[in-house]
């Protein structure tokens, strides 16, 4: 394949996949808890035996931004936003343990903690939290909930468990398909916080600038229009220099 085409396509490729990112972000301007995802791309020469290849241009994920999102009062005692590098631990789809920032949570008619996508939310001692009926719930800074229990004067208060918050920089961890945070491979799981953690009656938003990222998707487009514009500079070179040779 001629240098000219290759280097154009293997360019258009990655502008495609960095939109799908940009669109993606931008989709999850208004999710809760949501965390940009960042791209990068970078080079990538096989080599080996023989020739070297020409360098690619390979997209590759260059993690999430840990930019704090916005606070959002909402006034629901379930609802909790988390300090910096603070996670909340729940239970995935496939029974593993996964992390997310999304702290608008709700209860099931079991009384089972989850999130607002319906994954339960763990103690910290790795269960499903439950909390039985009550009158009024705190949630406390580091994650402990106080009930009044249904039925009972306003003087009685009980603990019903202890959020699991664990503290992880968002480096240190890999967002999976379903859109939660994990241990990267091999890594030890995070260690449960110390310390006032949360803020209950509140949300974060997502941390995606809306702006930004519209900015950032024409640029893009921009830069795909060029790149097929070089391959059809490099097709119409190609035509003419086949049409030379054959005329000899």
């Amino acid at each position: 394949m001629d240098k000219s085409l290759y280097i154009a396509m293997t360019g258009a490729s990655a502008s495609l996949r960095a939109q799908a990112s940009v669109a993606q972000n931008l989709a999850n301007a208004d999710t809760v808890g949501f965390q940009q995802q960042l791209v990068a791309t970078k080079a990538t020469p096989v080599l080996g035996d023989g020739l070297s290849s020409r360098v690619a241009a390979v997209p590759m994920t260059a993690g999430v931004s840990n930019a704090a999102g916005q606070v959002i009062n909402t006034g629901n005692d379930l609802d909790v936003a988390l300090h910096q590098d603070r996670w909340l631990a729940v239970q995935a789809s496939d029974g593993t343990t996964a992390y997310t920032r999304a702290g608008d949570l709700k209860l099931t008619e079991n009384g089972l903690l989850t999130t607002s996508s319906g994954l339960p939310v763990l103690d910290s001692g790795g269960a499903p939290l439950s909390i039985p009926p009550y009158q009024t719930l705190t949630i406390a800074g580091d994650g402990t909930i106080s009930i009044v229990p249904q039925g009972q004067p306003a003087s009685t208060i009980t603990e019903s468990g202890r959020i699991k918050v664990v503290e992880a920089k968002t480096s240190d961890l890999v967002r999976g398909d379903d859109g939660l945070m994990r241990a990267r491979p091999g890594a030890d799981e995070p260690p449960q916080a110390a310390g006032a953690s949360l803020v209950s009656g509140a949300v974060e938003g997502s941390n995606v600038n809306a702006t930004d990222m519209l900015v950032s998707m024409i640029a893009y487009s921009r830069q795909f229009e060029m790149q097929v514009r070089l391959l059809q500079s490099g097709d119409e070179n190609a035509r003419s220099g086949n049409s030379l040779l054959s005329s000899k």
